[in-house]
């Protein structure tokens, strides 16, 4: 067998690297490969043939598939080249049994003597408690003898809160420890109990993880909760954690991360990681921080949403958002130096399968000896040819006749591109409760687009009045009349101004039904207390149903209580999206208001990983236009057209049946006798 390399170059690989050796006795090489249908390469250039390792960075992962399907390499002469992509993980640190563990109460502290029992470098301590509910801040000392102390650590927090989150683990930095000593400040609370704790044993991590910039694009504030959409700049990101740098001084709040994720029902939030950020101290005490949350996940969108639950409180001064992520590492074998070529984006090829796939753990960075490099600039395939086969994001769909839809509105397309149209409350008034009848349509052929489902709320602000029933002066309704009718409206929120009181109080509408009997249909129901020391701010309700109707009813009994006062009434409704593919010029309609049509089912949907990923502009909904009054067959009973014509033949009937009864009685005569014709 000959060989490429020089005899020299050959035992200089082997003997270092006998892996390499492994790969240069197995093809390598694939031969000529044509790589038209992938819209976008990278040029690596390789400066001494071997392993080559290759850290890709954020515009690469943002151009690939999530799960790096479409990576190809080819080298100098256009051969495809075996590659493997890896996910560098941290490895979790494992926990040990304290080999002893006591705990003293000292004045204002509760401290913690633990004898680790290993004798390699350990990087926290994971406390066991029964208690409930606590935040503390601890102290952290080492020593190899249990008679020298050093500082290791100070304003580490330890907490568990109502609701499942908790930090029990107070980490520092690595080291050899025979002892550790924690000192726990119950300065601002009383002692709890510690009846335990493990030893976390440390763990080599070569990849230390990397920056990520982070963009606040959305701030969204909800009655009780702040939603910050956050750019990430690329998808398919493995976040290692996140950041959240508050101004306030004291705070204890619970975050949610989530992205868009597709599924059946379209564009829905998927979570991703939860957690507890919170800060305290100062004023002469130490300052204890909290504010990292652990993800380790993947994001399929370049767009995540950060949900910070503020209950009662204001919500906090977000001054940033950090992130960092793990490595993804390309590894490949370079049979000569020389400009390699990574091709990315095709959309429909199937994963490749290279023989070296079974050496992915012995072609580790740590285990191999490897080039390392960087790629260059994301560029343009020049030869770029898209499959035939390939749908990709078409602006056009399948034609459809719009005759039966009885609204519709102009939307106006900033730039080219992907596109978000939020439904307004005239679109989810007139549509059905699905959207099932929601269209866009340009030229009488439909744009096919995803329903996007967010955690977004907006506040309708109805016209509120208030009243006492003569016959019930113990009750108290407030009537809320709404801007339109059939709006998807799931929570109700107002502030009372009396500083005592507890009630049940419901919510609910009337209507009729089809034989125009008027009907109470429940909406929902709550019970609301307040007193001096609990001081609520908002009072909220649930809303098991949306009304039909443009009035929901609020009403409580006061019993032998005065009524209470409610104000600043707010209802919410979450947000939807239509997301969608626009060409520079377009002019799409949105068509909605067709209560028997059936749902669209569009292929766009197979790519809606790719359609997430994308840079997203505002599209925004013109005026409404009426193209046919509604059926007369169509409405609530015994209201518009159809109650005009009940009620006219009702009256015509009765008239009718008037003047035969007026016929049929007996004539008086002018005597005032009746006049009986026999």
């Amino acid at each position: 067998m000959s060989l490429p390399l020089s005899q020299s170059v050959f035992l200089d690989l082997v003997r270092p690297r006998p892996l390499a050796a492994l790969l240069l006795l197995g093809p390598f090489g694939l031969g000529a490969a044509s790589f038209v249908e992938w819209p976008q390469l990278q040029h690596i250039e390789v400066p001494a043939a071997g392993l080559v390792a290759v850290d890709l960075p954020a515009e690469t992962l943002n151009a690939a598939r999530p799960g790096f399907e479409d990576v190809r390499l080819s080298d100098a002469a256009g051969n495809e080249v075996p590659c493997l992509i890896q996910h560098v993980k941290p490895v979790p640190p494992t926990l040990h049994p304290a080999k002893s563990f006591r705990a003293l109460i000292e004045g204002r502290n509760t401290v913690l003597w633990i004898e680790t029992g290993v004798d390699h470098p350990i990087t926290g301590v994971l406390l066991q408690t029964p208690a409930r509910e606590f935040i503390k801040a601890v102290r952290v000392e080492g020593s190899r003898d249990g008679q020298r102390w050093q500082p290791v650590a100070d304003g580490i927090p330890v907490f568990r809160q109502t609701g499942g989150a908790s930090g029990l683990q107070v980490e520092f930095p690595s080291a050899e420890w025979s002892w550790v000593r924690l000192t726990v400040d119950d300065g601002r609370s009383d002692p709890v109990p510690f009846t335990g704790a493990s030893v976390r044993v440390a763990t080599r991590d070569t990849r230390p993880s990397l920056p990520v910039g982070v963009r606040i694009a959305a701030r969204d504030e909800g009655p009780d909760e702040t939603r910050l959409t956050l750019d990430l700049g690329a998808a398919n990101l493995t976040l290692a954690r996140i950041e959240i740098e508050a101004g306030d001084p004291l705070f204890t709040r619970a975050v949610t991360l989530a992205a868009p994720a597709v599924s059946d029902q379209g564009v829905q939030e998927e979570t991703l990681a939860a957690g507890t950020i919170l800060r305290f101290g100062g004023n002469g005490q130490s300052e204890v921080v909290h504010r990292a949350v652990a993800v380790e996940r993947t994001t399929p969108s370049r767009e995540l949403v950060l949900r910070i639950r503020n209950g009662d409180s204001p919500p906090l001064d977000i001054r940033a958002v950090r992130a960092s992520r793990r490595p993804v590492t390309l590894v490949f074998f370079a049979r000569e130096p020389g400009l390699y070529r990574l091709f990315l984006g095709n959309p429909v090829c199937a994963a490749p399968r290279y023989d070296i796939a079974g050496l992915s753990d012995q072609l580790r960075a740590e285990r191999a000896p490897v080039f390392q490099t960087a790629p260059g600039p994301l560029t343009e395939h020049a030869e770029y040819q898209p499959s035939e086969a390939l749908p990709g994001l078409s602006c056009a769909g399948a034609p459809l006749d719009v005759s039966a839809w009885t609204c519709r509105k102009p939307v106006q397309v900033g730039t080219a591109g992907v596109q978000t149209l939020e439904l307004d409350l005239e679109v989810l008034s007139r549509a059905q409760r699905g959207l099932e009848d929601v269209r866009l349509m340009r030229d009488g052929r439909q744009v096919p687009f995803l329903i996007e489902h967010t955690s977004i709320t907006r506040a309708v602000r109805p016209d509120v009045s208030s009243e006492q029933d003569p016959k019930r002066p113990a009750v108290t309704r407030w009537t809320l009349k709404l801007p339109h009718p059939n709006l998807p409206l799931d929570r109700l929120v107002c502030v009372s101004t009396t500083p005592l009181f507890e009630r049940r109080v419901r919510a609910f509408e009337e209507e009729l039904d089809s034989q125009g009997i008027r009907h109470t249909r429940e909406l929902g129901s709550a019970s609301w207390s307040r007193t001096p020391e609990r001081v609520v701010r908002l009072l909220e309700m649930t809303l098991s149903q949306s009304p039909h109707t443009a009035t929901l009813l609020l009403e409580t009994d006061n019993g032998d209580n005065p009524p209470i006062q409610l104000g600043e009434f707010r209802l919410y409704y979450p947000v939807t999206r239509l997301v969608f593919k626009a060409a520079a010029g377009d002019a799409p309609l949105l068509y909605y208001g067709h209560p028997k049509v059936s749902a669209p089912n569009y292929d766009l949907r197979l790519v809606g990983r790719q359609l997430l990923a994308a840079r997203k502009a505002p599209a925004i909904a013109g005026a409404q236009e009426r193209l046919k009054a509604a059926s007369w067959t169509e409405g609530a009973p015994l209201t518009g057209v159809r109650g005009a014509l009940f009620w006219g033949v009702l009256a015509a009937v009765v008239i009718a049946l008037l003047v035969i009864i007026a016929r049929l009685l007996p004539k008086a005569r002018a005597d005032g006798k009746a006049d009986s014709r026999e």
